[in-house]
């Protein structure tokens, strides 16, 4: 009973940071939709376009100084906390805060003193970019800072002052933006470009304070928990800390310098095949708009939620490994495929059916339909993949998802040559491939997930889920047909039908148990609720 306590307090744990970087994700999404609605009507397509030249350096530059950096220092503090070590704990903490430091400057001097580099031998081939480019300078430091406290609150399994940081530095950065752009628009569209470019910033450097404002307002409770030091707990040198954060964060940089290298294949493969199968140029360059700009932002857009689960996951997974706790590890793992299969099924069928209706009425393209269709099937295999990669992460295996990742690309390119060039797929035959690059790097990362934990997804458990939102894709196709007069208020419609349709026929079905909706935080206990009242979950005795 104590077991099933604990295992159930652990989920909820993990849970509630998921819940809270998903709403955060959210908030942080819309903020930046809005701003590129304003944006645009302030700077225009060139303006636009001079302030994006600069920013694949200043990703280049964050994903080199600090991507995976977050992650290391949240499975190491999540050890040695397990292991009630909390001095070790801020150990980490402040060498790695250190380490940040000098990397952060170093990086943005790199940026703000190459600038005139990278104009002089063409890699960016407007010069008026110049501007926009020294301007992000300062954002690499912020950023790169910044990083090492959302990773050591994340290795208390304190999920808020991320997404607080996160919510306030996009905003200061939309703000920011703006109000620089349009004063700077009289000088030049090379200055308001780079007065947009000032947001990224301002908005890390308030995104900073407020993490400072959090790690002082928690330090009280960090030194209660501190009384219970171990004292058993060995000092670990400096050098040890850094050389571990190293090993355990440069898989995870190398992941996400994988996704531009791939995106830039695309860019070399995809359009120069569309025109062996028979395409204009303008044809090809319109077709892969349809996937790269309206079909795979759906696709991010859906998986949200098990992206915040990945995060959560890392530390969770962590101290279950340390405290050898390995059923508490497979009920983690177990839970986080449960919620990833139930958010994303619903998605993925979802999008399949209003397909058509998104490209015609959302995107004024009707032609992106087919591409927006065959995507819809990544957004379960992308939510498979977020969570298995946070699983080998908290599992200390961060190589693997990388070399599963590269295996993976490499069969995209072979498909995206093959398919793409034949005339009766085109754009499909990409968005296949795309497909099948996500799906085998999430197979094979459950494979390893089996070979350390034993765990394989619950086909009985899958199928319920399939077959709740197979009816829920009918009840929204019939809706759609009848209300066809509609316009973009049936979509609307359809998906306000999908939630109580779905959830209902997966409750009637046990496909969510009362454990689960208990587990399920800020919501869960009012669907238990509801579910009493139509005779779903009966009282405990």
């Amino acid at each position: 009973m104590t077991n099933d306590v604990n295992s159930s307090n652990n989920n909820h744990k993990f849970l509630k940071g998921t819940m809270i970087l998903t709403i955060s994700s959210i908030v942080v999404k819309v903020i930046g939709a809005l701003n590129w609605v304003i944006l645009s009507r302030v700077m225009g397509g060139e303006g636009i376009g001079l302030y994006q030249m600069g920013f694949p350096i200043y990703l280049m530059a964050i994903t080199v100084s600090s991507a995976g950096i977050p992650v290391a220092i949240s499975i190491i503090t999540a050890e040695k906390l397990a292991k009630q070590d909390y001095w070790g704990a801020q150990r980490v903490f402040h060498v790695t805060l250190r380490l940040l430091f000098c990397t952060g400057v170093f990086f943005s001097l790199c940026l703000l003193f190459g600038a005139r580099f990278l104009i002089d031998y063409h890699w960016i081939r407007d010069a008026r970019s110049y501007y926009s480019i020294i301007a992000l300078a300062p954002a690499v430091f912020f950023v790169t800072f910044l990083a090492s406290f959302r990773g050591y609150f994340q290795g208390w399994q304190i999920m808020t002052p991320t997404a607080c940081s996160e919510i306030t530095e996009q905003a200061i950065r939309v703000v920011t933006m703006i109000v620089f752009s349009y004063l700077l628009l009289p000088k030049g569209l090379a200055y308001a470009a780079a007065g947009a470019s000032m947001g990224a910033g301002a908005g890390a450097f308030c995104g900073l304070l407020v993490l400072f404002f959090f790690y002082y307002r928690l330090k009280k409770k960090f030194h209660l928990e501190a009384l219970k030091q171990n004292m058993e707990a060995t000092v670990e040198p400096a050098m040890a800390i850094i050389k571990r954060v190293v090993v355990l964060a440069l898989p995870v940089s190398m992941s996400s310098l994988m996704l531009p290298i791939v995106s830039n294949l695309d860019l070399l493969i995809v359009p120069a095949r569309l025109e062996v199968a028979g395409y204009t140029v303008a044809q090809a360059t319109t077709l892969f708009g349809y996937l790269t700009g309206m079909a795979v932002p759906l696709v991010n857009l859906s998986t949200i939620l098990t992206a915040a689960l990945a995060i959560s996951l890392v530390p969770a997974i962590s101290e279950s490994r340390v405290l050898q706790d390995f059923v508490g590890i497979k009920e983690k793992v177990k839970t986080a495929f449960r919620v990833a299969a139930m958010i994303t099924i619903p998605c993925s069928v979802g999008l399949f059916v209003l397909g058509e209706k998104v490209a015609g009425i959302i995107y004024n393209a009707p032609g992106a339909a087919p591409a927006i269709e065959i995507m819809s099937v990544a957004i379960f295999l992308l939510g498979l993949h977020q969570v298995s990669t946070g699983i080998l992460q908290g599992l200390e295996h961060t190589t693997i998802p990388v070399v599963n990742m590269i295996i993976a690309a490499g069969c995209k390119v072979i498909l995206n040559w093959t398919l793409t060039a034949q005339p009766s797929l085109g754009i499909m035959g990409s968005s296949w491939a795309t497909v099948a690059d996500i799906g085998v790097a999430a197979i094979l990362n459950l494979f390893f997930i089996y070979k350390y934990t034993q765990f394989s997804l619950p086909l009985k458990e899958l199928l319920k889920t399939v077959v709740a939102a197979g009816i829920m894709g009918a009840a929204v196709v019939g809706f759609l047909r009848v209300t066809t007069s509609w316009g973009a208020w049936n979509i609307l419609g359809s998906m306000i039908l999908a939630v109580p349709v779905y959830a209902g026929v997966l409750m009637a079905l046990g496909g969510v148990t009362r454990q689960d909706l208990e587990e399920l935080p800020l919501v869960g206990r009012k669907l238990l609720n509801a579910g009493k009242k139509l005779g779903m979950f009966k009282d405990r005795a």
